[in-house]
């Protein structure tokens, strides 16, 4: 039996976008403003990264004229690639949760870095570095719009993409069911339980003893385990950092760059993605503001 794809209009537009994923046009993402196209609710020359050519092809497709890229969401360039200092990242992974496509390698107060190849030069990983250590650099001379991009690449970023909202949809699911679980478990532990009717002899100071001890071994070995994994992660932590991997400008960091960083953190374990391992950055090495 042969099975037939259905394609909508929008699966149509979004097969001519480039899937940068920039958000130039306007809308979250480009299969959002191919299906604002397909309702009629969005111009076909809102896209920059797709330039005069994507218009034209969008046009074609509409049985529309071709007409100006509109300049208010931005020009045809170049493509660019983002570069990260090291010298200057701090490791607070702004730009990872920032990448569309997940073109940035790193970890909490580790180092970070672009792969170039996967990189779609949206720009969306400069505004939220607090240290300003990423800067976009054209990379296809005088090519521009999909003369400077090709259909395997723009396939291959809505790929990544389509992925990574994925993963977040997910992540976010065990982060709600984890939530739930531990808010269920508390209502539990503080409903009383009802007294078991006495029966026998009052139990001796040895019986209690002798019924305590599992409950003790059992917080023993949980401590234990406790203090391996931190001990496993402090000396990773010094293994990156004789190895040079850690993040080089951690010092005197500016009071606002500390707030952005704790609600990164603060955001990452409310969706159980750290550990109790981690360390921030130190306080006393923050600027203070001048006083007058």
């Amino acid at each position: 039996m042969t099975v037939t794809e259905s394609r909508t209009f929008a699966d149509l537009i979004e097969d001519l976008l480039p899937q940068t994923q920039c958000t130039k046009c306007g809308y979250p993402d480009c299969r959002a403003y191919a299906e604002a196209i397909a309702r009629d609710e969005a111009s076909y020359n809102q896209c920059p990264p797709g330039g005069a050519e994507g218009v034209a092809r969008l046009a074609k497709l509409l049985g529309k004229p071709v007409i100006p890229l509109n300049l208010d969401h931005g020009v045809e360039r170049a493509r660019p690639v983002a570069f990260i200092d090291e010298n200057l990242c701090i490791g607070c992974t702004l730009c990872m949760q920032a990448c569309p496509v997940d073109a940035i390698v790193g970890a909490p107060k580790q180092m970070h870095t672009m792969v170039a190849e996967l990189c779609t030069g949206c720009d969306l990983c400069v505004p939220p570095c607090p240290v300003d250590c990423i800067e976009m650099i054209p990379v296809t001379g005088d090519k521009t719009g999909w003369d400077a991009w090709s259909q395997p690449q723009a396939d291959a970023a809505r790929m990544r993409h389509d992925r990574r909202r994925a993963r977040l949809a997910a992540e976010r699911e065990a982060a709600e069911a984890r939530a739930a679980a531990k808010r269920a478990a508390a209502v539990s532990a503080s409903s009383p339980v009802p007294a078991a009717p006495a029966a026998g002899p009052a139990p001796t100071e040895a019986t209690v003893e002798t019924a305590a001890a599992p409950v003790a071994d059992a917080e023993a070995r949980k401590r234990a385990i406790i203090q391996a994994a931190l001990e496993r992660a402090r000396a990773k932590k010094a293994e990156n950092a004789a190895q040079g991997l850690g993040p080089r400008n951690t010092t005197h960091i500016s009071a606002e760059t500390q707030a952005q960083i704790d609600e990164a953190e603060a955001r990452r374990r409310r969706l159980g993605m750290t550990d109790d391992s981690s360390e921030s950055v130190p306080t006393q090495d923050v600027d203070q503001p001048k006083k007058s």
